[in-house]
């Protein structure tokens, strides 16, 4: 049965510098620490990505004239745009025609009455 446990950790180990590819009380820690980074890099990866999405949105919306905190504040409220943020930064950038159709709804429906 330990060496089942042994042959995991050593082939999830592969490719690590020093003993800690061939001993399997180094190997061990190594792998526990990569599996913990990733555990953690799966959340961080997320919160990247959704600061990119916001950061695009952002430079999408300034060039026609709004600033992003109105934009998505109005968009789901008074627009009825259900578009998340990363669909619409996905406009912003490969769609620019599509996005100022977006972008001009929403303005359309902030105005004051």
């Amino acid at each position: 049965m330990a060496s089942k446990k042994h042959k995991a950790v050593l082939k999830m180990a592969k490719g690590y510098r020093g003993r800690s590819k061939n001993t399997f009380r180094a190997a061990i820690r190594r792998v526990e620490k990569a599996l913990q980074y990733a555990y953690r890099d799966r959340k961080v990866k997320k919160r990247n990505f959704r600061k990119l999405w916001i950061q695009r949105l952002n430079a999408g919306v300034r060039q026609h004239g709004m600033s992003y905190s109105r934009f998505i504040r109005a968009a789901p409220l008074d627009a009825d745009i259900v578009l998340n943020r990363r669909m619409l930064a996905e406009l912003s950038t490969n769609e620019p025609f599509s996005f100022k159709a977006v972008v001009d709804v929403v303005k359309m429906k902030q105005q004051p009455k």
